[in-house]
């Protein structure tokens, strides 16, 4: 059921804003072409529900134009900037294919995020009410699964992996879990407040991936070769990105990051295309890790 309402919020949003605004018919018409609809009219008074948790959730305002009585979304050009707002509808067309069943569903492969279809929305109405959340969860390095308590301040989509991000009461302090490593969940009714100076892109701003490391943030320098070079340009590794040298055969980016263990297997998936300029901590690392890697294929 979460699920199915988060889908059907995207493809209300997604509805709107591809058409510019819509009366309450015209919608109905166009939603009952979907699997959501079972062949049934959108209700007036879920069409509104709808509408407030967008509003709710995402911070997304569908207003109605009172003359022409037609739906439209408020500040439209600020899609285009909020992170989760694009998110939202760049989500869509994966959720949509997924649902509908398009004739074409057999030739358009998709990568699956199964961390985000049970737990996501629940833990997001709770970010919303401020509740705690009481989790079964189980670590990889763990045998069973342990009771925690958190307090949600923020989730994070990782390599096809929803994480969520908060005070762990039950360890007292600020941590991260990914969602498919919970067995189960509920929302308590303890209440939270969501600290004033927490801001979560600064708790990632000079990180890869989704380890927040401890060490201090280095001047990180990386010699792609010119091939490579075009996709880190469409497709920046991390937003402290710049590119500081461009010659004919290769690039070299710069960066401002914390050394964690995704940035290193982020750089070793690249392969020869990339070299570690500097630092020289982080050159070392990934030689030792590429010699390991050689030793295991010696006769």
């Amino acid at each position: 059921m979460a699920k199915n309402l988060f889908n059907r919020y995207i493809w209300l949003v997604d509805t709107i804003h591809r058409n510019g605004k819509l009366s309450f018919k015209e919608i109905n018409e166009k939603w009952i072409q979907t699997d959501f609809s079972e062949g049934k009219p959108l209700p007036l008074r879920t069409f509104h529900n709808h509408r407030e948790a967008i509003q709710e959730l995402f911070d997304i305002n569908i207003e109605c134009n009172k003359s022409t009585h037609e739906y439209y979304i408020e500040d439209v050009d600020q899609l285009s900037k909020g992170t989760l707002r694009n998110w939202l509808l760049n989500t869509f067309v994966v959720n949509n294919l997924i649902n509908e069943k398009y004739k074409l569903q057999n030739r358009i492969l998709l990568e699956n995020v199964p961390s985000g279809q049970k737990y996501l929305l629940p833990i997001i109405e709770a970010m919303r009410d401020g509740k705690s959340i009481s989790v079964e969860y189980q670590s990889f390095l763990k045998n069973m699964p342990e009771l925690l308590e958190i307090e949600p301040y923020f989730v994070k989509l990782f390599k096809q992996r929803w994480y969520i991000i908060g005070y762990s009461v039950s360890h007292d302090m600020i941590r991260i879990y990914a969602l498919d490593r919970i067995h189960n969940m509920h929302t308590t009714d303890k209440p939270f407040i969501f600290p004033e100076n927490f801001i979560p892109e600064e708790y990632f701003r000079d990180c890869f991936g989704i380890i927040h490391g401890s060490g201090n943030t280095e001047t990180v320098l990386l010699k792609v070769n010119t091939g490579q070079a075009k996709y880190f340009r469409e497709l920046p590794l991390h937003n402290s990105q710049q590119e500081i040298t461009n010659k004919s055969d290769y690039s070299i980016f710069r960066y401002k990051l914390k050394i964690t263990f995704d940035l290193i297997q982020e750089i070793l998936s690249h392969g020869a295309t990339v070299e570690v300029i500097s630092p020289e901590s982080l050159r070392k690392r990934i030689k030792e890790s590429i010699q390991q890697t050689e030793n295991l294929y010696t006769l």
